[in-house]
């Protein structure tokens, strides 16, 4: 197996560097309809992108035995190849989207992931704001490690689908070029992920291709300005919370819950599921007159 580099460790040299710029930039040219930066927000963006490295170190002993054995008991095997790579970045990429779209429709895989978006900022630190329980991303890619794809040659493309995205995080961009736009996640089309309003809602999974949001149907183009953050904000910075309100607000639930179903609701359903009383029971939403 080949020595594949650590393309985050690499790059983190870069990463502080753009941060820097970008924060210069924001300074000397704000945007008064820009989200910007604030202190507290970025650092806690930067606490928990450090302890998701801390953290991730552990997970990845389990995840790592588990995918060396896939390995060894598939007979098929992806040699890292010149053109290989480039493939095994497609495919990486492809099961990244039904990832992330997975985290963003089942709830327990939600409460991983809404780390990342609870910031009411888009920036690049926002990027640094990572889970500190990704566990539940393995599954994702055992399809790739039982068709041959060494756990190192995965973990490679992890790492650059990961650096790919660090520069999309901002708002100093406005769009690429068209055919950029059409093929690539850009800056756009992540403002568009981060957003709350509801027409953005779940939209925009896409890593480093944004084709695949096309092809399955997820994709919405940015038109209105988003707002950042959660549909019910945290309004916290301290990084425990952040990374564990989800996990706390599901055993809540599930100590109130009246019946098993329910309980599996509060776990397996969407992050906004209710049982179908509690629907019942909802007032009905008043209409707005059209009237001015």
């Amino acid at each position: 197996m080949p020595n594949l580099p650590d393309v985050v460790l690499w790059s983190i040299p870069a990463f502080v560097l753009l941060t820097v710029v970008e924060m210069i930039s924001v300074r000397i040219h704000p945007d008064d309809d820009a989200a910007g930066y604030e202190a507290k927000d970025a650092a806690t963006s930067v606490g928990m992108g450090l302890g998701s490295l801390f953290f991730d170190f552990f997970w990845k002993i389990p995840i790592v035995a588990l995918y060396t054995a896939i390995h060894e008991l598939t007979p098929l095997r992806v040699p890292v190849l010149w053109w290989t790579v480039p493939l095994m970045l497609l495919a990486q990429d492809f099961f990244y989207y039904w990832s992330h779209r997975g985290h963003h429709v089942v709830r327990v895989l939600w409460a991983c992931h809404v780390v990342h978006h609870s910031s009411e900022k888009f920036n690049l630190t926002t990027a640094l704001r990572q889970p500190w329980t990704t566990l539940t991303v393995w599954p994702f890619y055992v399809p790739l490690v039982a068709l041959g794809v060494h756990p190192a040659a995965l973990a490679f493309c992890s790492s650059a689908n990961l650096v790919y995205q660090f520069w999309i995080h901002t708002e100093r961009i406005d769009r690429m070029p068209r055919w950029f736009e059409a093929v690539f996640n850009t800056p756009s089309h992540h403002r568009v992920h981060h957003a709350s309003q509801g027409g953005y809602l779940d939209r925009n999974f896409g890593g480093i291709l944004i084709v695949w949001d096309r092809l399955f149907g997820s994709f919405v183009p940015e038109v209105e300005r988003p707002v950042y953050g959660l549909t019910k904000n945290i309004n916290t910075f301290n990084p425990i919370k952040v990374a564990t309100h989800e996990y706390v607000a599901i055993v809540k639930d599930i100590k109130t819950a009246n019946s098993w179903r329910e309980r599996a609701g509060r776990v397996f359903g969407g992050p906004g599921w209710q049982p179908a009383q509690a629907r019942a029971d909802a007032p009905a939403p008043v209409e707005e007159s059209s009237a001015a």
